[in-house]
Parts: structure tokens; sequence; C-alpha cells
């Protein structure tokens, strides 16, 4: 004869747990909520994006102080806001319900075209004055260096596109 099988131990008379997961409202909101910014905030993009917006907000400060072309200042106002955009998208967990958009690409896209655009902003502030005073140089040092952090965060959001496969038809 065969020996018996053993089932996990449960008292008689219980029940099988039931899955007690909100399914909707509020309370579903909070746990995806927790739940899914933690990858955001943990694995570093967070951390660039706070960066790349601080050097923006302090490079548009200086270049108040000085009166530049009014390109530069348009420029980091609108890639400021695109960053602050992504931060508040990400950590409000509102692309789970945007779902005909693939997040993941379309942050990478910003972290490329913010790069190049802040180059160019670079670029063209070198060029329209001959001149460079502290606060103007310095200026374009944190727009160099939010730059520098968009290209990081770029690179850092192909860690989320290795485990994925290429369908095949």
């Amino acid at each position: 004869m065969s020996a018996p099988i053993k089932f996990p131990f449960r008292p008689r008379g219980s029940q099988p747990r039931e899955d007690t997961t909100p399914k909707r409202g509020l309370r579903r909101y909070l746990l995806e909520l927790k739940e899914s910014n933690k990858e955001f905030w943990l694995s570093g993009h967070a951390l660039f994006k706070l960066l790349t917006l601080g050097c923006m907000v302090s490079a548009l400060d200086y270049f108040e102080s000085m009166r530049p072309h009014p390109v530069l200042i348009l420029l980091i106002c609108m890639e400021a806001a695109i960053c602050i955009f992504f931060i508040f998208l990400n950590t409000l967990a509102i692309n789970r319900y945007i779902l005909f958009v693939f997040w993941p690409m379309a942050d990478i896209f910003n972290s490329l075209f913010s790069c190049v655009f802040l180059g160019g902003g670079i670029y063209f502030a070198f060029k329209a004055r001959r001149l460079l005073p502290k606060p103007y140089l310095t200026a374009m040092i944190l727009m160099g260096a939010a730059a520098i952090c968009c290209f990081i965060d770029m690179l850092l959001q192909f860690q989320h596109f290795r485990g994925l496969r290429l369908r095949k038809w």
C-alpha cells in the first residue's frame, strides 16, 4: 500500500481564503500606486529626473538674471515642463490607465530629445554671445549637466527592455 497523500493543514470548518485585492475604486488605485512606483523611485530613474529638473531650474534662474535670448528661456521651460509631466506620470501611476501608449519607449524618446535639445541650446547660447559672464557660463554648464543626466536616464530605461522578446509572426 502507498502512503496517504498529506495536504497542508487547515482547521476543520474553515473555508479557503478568497482574493482580498480590491477590484475597483480608490482602494485599488492606492494599491496600484504603492506597487507601481517602487521601480521608478528605487531604480534610479527618479533620481536622474529630479537632477535634470534641478539643473534646468537653476539654469533658468541664472539665465533670468542676464536677459538672454528668449529661445533659451523657452527651451528650458519646455523641457522642465515635460520632465515634470513624466515625474507626475510615474509617481501617480497614471501610465497604468493609459494603455495605448508604450510609456517606457516614450520616456526613452523624451530623454533622447531632451539631451539633443539641451545640447543644441548650449550651442545656441554659445553662438548668441561673444562675452560669457559668469552667470551665463554657469547656466550653460548647468544645461550641459541636465543633458548628461537625460542621457544617463535614457541608458537606465534600456533595462526595461532586457527581458522582452520579439513576437514571431
